[in-house]
């Protein structure tokens, strides 16, 4: 749907591997027939039984002749005689129960639209209230129309570059994820022969240039978006000419060289699935371990090492930096991406896995919400997991229309407890029939799940009944969200960015990449509205590393929210609201989930 605009397609397209994408914005040459058929064809011809097609609507050719999801199918049945289905989806991709991403969204997108309309005067310039990367941001509605109107226009003209560029740099960047992630193979001019014997260079040779040997591991639980990250970073690597092993089951694999050279087709169809096909391990390295890593490291000829997990991958990033000193093996660009449901990992405000984990939770709710119809007047306490970070817990309370979320970082005791008794009563008898309250794991070591069931149930007696429910490892999912999937890709991309401009900074005469610079050990992560790389010596002063959290974490700012639409009694005196704007944070410059 959507016409005239596919960002739809697009992204649909990289988070489910399509093989072929028709959208207006980058109509396929004249004989696109003929290459459609090719690539089918080569992909059978690997062993590859199932291809997908995505023909976004107001899809053309450079003449601007409709191209149709029935002409498509013409095509491959003619040429190739494939059994060839057509589906159109229609407004079921209107979807059933909004996301919890949605419902974050919605929910802050109004808080913004209410501020913008109390700090509005009579000479205020009607606004749009969007998204860009974290942030939300308000921006002129009659420039919106003028670049809307400009696309129309660029596309009329068959300006496809411009049109392109007038999306936005979001949807350029996404077009060209795409257009390298289907290649069937690396270049023509790649030539995959070792150069000096398969233990000590490791390089590969491109058009007669030099280039690196880079490994990939996850260090930290499974996490949805792991291998998305993996698929993405493996082709972006191999396309520029460079070489990439796969490191299998964490430390312990790399201690015990568990390396696996890793081709363009090894990664194929690993964009949908959850868990980590490389296998991950929750310990990070101990001091008596790093010379067997640094001669693992050495053996294969590591030029740059990107570490994909959660809290342990960034501990094992600080040991291997702060191993530099000792080992000369260690002396190479390093990167880590952020992946744990968690979202505790400093220098980023989104993880990998946490989008999907978030869904999770939200629908487990709904679900336990739905098991009490037959029954008056529920409570139901929830506890998530995160570890001492209550992102899960506030998010989800947020998505979930929680009426409480009790998390470690917003201390509570009993007095607290008990008034929100109090306040979940007055809600029964002004016809309220069920009651939602989510605790993180580590909220609070006294006032764990049980006592706080039975604190409810006991105070609740007469007025309403109470439940609880610890969801455990369900949380992590099973297939990630296209959240996932899309930050997974477009994170992949990026380490390989960052790394070829390290190469090109640190590479000596010698063909030898060596670097003790802090700026080369890095966490890339989302910071308001663009990625960032932060070095791991600047995110020490940071952390709490005691409880694994970092020290400032910009969801906190939910929390005035959460309890202004879960109407608490601590958000209101007699006279009305009092939380004033300052406090609820939602102007331009607060982050946005």
């Amino acid at each position: 749907m959507t016409y005239h605009y596919s960002y739809l397609a697009l992204v649909a397209a990289i988070c489910c591997e399509a093989d072929f994408v028709f959208i207006p914005e980058w109509p396929p040459e004249q004989d696109w027939p003929n290459k459609l058929c090719k690539k089918l064809l080569q992909e059978r011809l690997t062993g590859q039984r199932l291809n997908i097609i995505i023909v976004a609507e107001g899809a053309v050719d450079r003449n601007g002749d409709p191209i149709t999801a029935a002409k498509v199918h013409k095509v491959v049945v003619d040429k190739l005689q494939q059994d060839t289905r057509i589906t159109v989806l229609g407004h079921v991709q209107r979807g059933g129960n909004p996301s919890a991403f949605d419902r974050v969204l919605g929910c802050r997108m109004g808080a913004e639209a209410v501020m913008a309309l109390m700090e509005a005067t009579p000479e205020t310039e009607a606004c749009v209230v969007t998204l860009d990367g974290n942030q939300a941001v308000r921006l002129p509605l009659m420039e919106c129309v003028r670049r809307t109107k400009a696309v129309a226009k660029a596309m009329a003209d068959k300006n496809w570059d411009l049109a392109v560029k007038l999306r936005g740099k979001g949807f350029a960047r996404n077009l060209e994820t795409y257009k390298m992630l289907t290649r069937l193979k690396a270049p023509a001019d790649y030539d995959a022969k070792e150069v000096n014997g398969p233990t000590l260079t490791k390089q590969f040779t491109l058009c007669g240039q030099d280039h690196h040997t880079v490994a990939v591991m996850h260090i930290g639980s499974p996490s949805c978006g792991m291998n998305a990250a993996v698929r993405s970073f493996v082709r972006n690597c191999i396309y520029r000419g460079d070489k990439v092993y796969g490191v299998y089951d964490g430390i312990l694999g790399l201690m015990s060289g568990k390396f696996k050279l890793m081709d363009w087709p090894s990664v194929t169809g690993w964009v949908s699935q959850g868990g980590a096909y490389l296998g991950t391990k929750r310990t990070p390295p101990k001091d008596d371990q790093l010379p067997q890593i640094a001669q693992k490291l050495k053996e294969f000829g590591i030029q740059a090492l990107l570490i994909i997990g959660g809290f342990e991958g960034y501990q094992t990033g600080l040991t291997f930096y702060n191993a530099r000193d000792k080992f000369e093996e260690f002396r190479i660009p390093i990167a880590m991406i952020p992946a744990t449901i968690s979202n505790n990992v400093p220098g980023t405000e989104f993880s990998l896995g946490c989008d999907t984990a978030l869904n999770e939770i939200t629908e487990i709710c709904d679900r336990i919400r739905q098991s009490a119809q037959g029954t008056k007047r529920r409570v139901f306490i929830i506890e998530t997991m995160g570890g001492y970070c209550g992102y899960l817990a506030t998010v989800a309370g947020l998505a979930g229309g929680a009426d409480a979320a009790y998390i470690f970082e917003e201390k509570f005791n009993i007095k607290d407890l008990n008034q929100d008794v109090i306040a979940m009563a007055a809600k029964m008898s002004e016809g309220v029939q069920r009651g939602l309250i989510l605790r993180n794991e580590n909220a609070n070591l006294n006032y764990n799940t049980d006592f706080m069931q039975r604190l409810f149930s006991e105070e609740g007696k007469g007025l309403f009944s109470c439940r609880m429910n610890i969801i455990g490892h369900m949380q992590q999912g099973g297939s990630p969200t296209p959240f996932d999937r899309n930050l997974g890709t477009k994170m992949g991309s990026k380490a390989v960015e960052w790394f070829s401009e390290q190469f090109k900074k640190c590479t000596n005469a010698e063909g030898r990449t060596v670097t003790t610079d802090p700026t080369s050990a890095v966490m890339l992560g989302i910071v308001r509205r663009q990625y960032r790389f932060t070095p791991f010596k600047d995110l020490m002063e940071v952390t709490d590393f005691e409880h694994r959290i970092p020290t400032y974490q910009w969801w906190m700012k939910l929390r005035p929210l959460l309890k202004v639409l879960a109407k608490h009694e601590s958000t209101y005196e007699e006279e009305g609201l009092y939380i004033t704007v300052e406090e609820m944070d939602l102007d331009n410059d607060a982050p946005l989930v």
